[in-house]
């Protein structure tokens, strides 16, 4: 509640009825309990206690219907709600013996889809790797591309000492640089998009290079990773570099075979990122896919919302965040079944929010 009391109010100070934090809160306890929609959140809100709806600072024996959440989510500063609680979200999350590792990635929100232009929102979310998490979302310029948002959601992070991955659109050396001046490590996907780099990455020596190989089996589907790690060479000029990596990834399934290699580059020392450490980090990456928006996809249903105006579809998208993110750091593994439990019991779920 402190957090979002921290974002700008846009409404007319005269004649506001329900406190912003209060209506925040309360859509993401209502988020949390599996409302999908403004509607589901005004009903939710409509058949919660008085005594509940008064724990956000709402009137007692009144809550904010559809039209009113509709319109306020659609005025936020969604940058100024997504800084606070990414702020927030960094104060709850720790690591123990080791280093900070964060994900960026993006996801359009292609129900949000306008017309005529057809243009949908799409947001680039930093990651935490080990706790599941988000801590920042940014928008992408609908005239833009995600590389510059990604340095302005770099800038918003306190990067000492921190790991961040990031696949190969993000390959640039001004986006190294910003990393490695903040004081954190890069683990970079090189792949044609810098075809000098890539070039390069695959004419080193690699057979002579030892290799270190992890398998996994799963419901009869083989997976082989191999991973083969060599300092920088003189000769490889980008900025900050310290390692390159090969990582071979064969999977055997139902018979066929299929292999992929993709190269890496990491400023990470391999004292701090020996063969087995760097691999980890580059699997740990695609949580952000199956951890995050796999679940926005089809946990939350996020593509099917019809929320198109203003910020409303970013802010949507934020509580969604939020409560996955609520969720993990309260011990679900599986979002779903943390839904269906707060909503069988929203008092869980209002204790949840109140309490964090």
């Amino acid at each position: 509640m402190a957090a979002l009391q921290t974002v700008p109010d846009p409404r007319d100070r005269r004649g506001v009825r329900y406190p912003l934090a209060g209506v925040l809160a309360l859509a993401v306890t209502a988020t949390m309990a599996g409302c999908r929609s403004f509607a589901a959140i005004g009903q939710w809100a409509a058949e919660t206690a008085a005594d509940k709806l008064a724990s956000f600072g709402l009137p007692s024996g009144s809550a904010p219907d559809e039209s009113t959440l509709r319109k306020l989510f659609a005025r936020l500063d969604a940058d100024a709600l997504d800084r606070a609680l990414g702020l927030w979200m960094w104060t709850r999350t720790f690591t123990v013996d080791r280093r900070r590792v964060i994900a960026l990635d993006g996801k359009t929100v292609r129900g949000a889809r306008t017309r005529p232009d057809g243009k949908a929102p799409h947001l680039l979310a930093a990651f935490d790797h080990d706790a599941g998490v988000v801590l920042g979302q940014v928008a992408v310029d609908v005239k833009s591309n995600e590389i510059p948002a990604a340095r302005t959601l770099l800038g918003s992070l306190e990067l000492d000492g921190v790991v961040v991955t990031l696949d190969a659109m993000h390959t640039q050396t001004d986006t190294a640089t910003a990393i490695t001046a903040a004081g954190g490590d890069y683990v970079f996907t090189v792949k044609a998009n810098m075809p000098t780099l890539h070039h390069k990455l695959k004419k080193l020596p690699w057979k002579d290079i030892p290799a270190h190989t992890a398998r996994a089996t799963d419901r009869g589907r083989r997976v082989t990773r191999t991973i083969k790690v060599a300092d920088v060479p003189d000769w490889i000029d980008f900025p900050g570099a310290a390692q390159v990596a090969q990582l071979r990834r064969t999977v055997t399934d139902k018979g066929t075979k299929t292999v992929e290699v993709v190269y890496l580059i990491t400023s990470a020392r391999h004292t701090a990122a020996p063969p087995q450490r760097l691999a980890t980090w580059v699997q740990g990456h695609w949580g952000i896919e199956n951890r995050l928006h796999w679940v926005r996809d089809v946990t939350f249903d996020e593509d099917a919302s019809q929320v198109r105006t203003g910020q409303a579809p970013r802010v949507m998208a934020t509580c969604r965040n939020l409560a996955i993110s609520m969720l993990r750091i309260a011990g679900w593994d599986n979002i779903a079944a943390g839904l269906r439990h707060h909503a069988r019991h929203p008092d869980h779920a209002l204790t949840l929010v109140l309490t964090s």
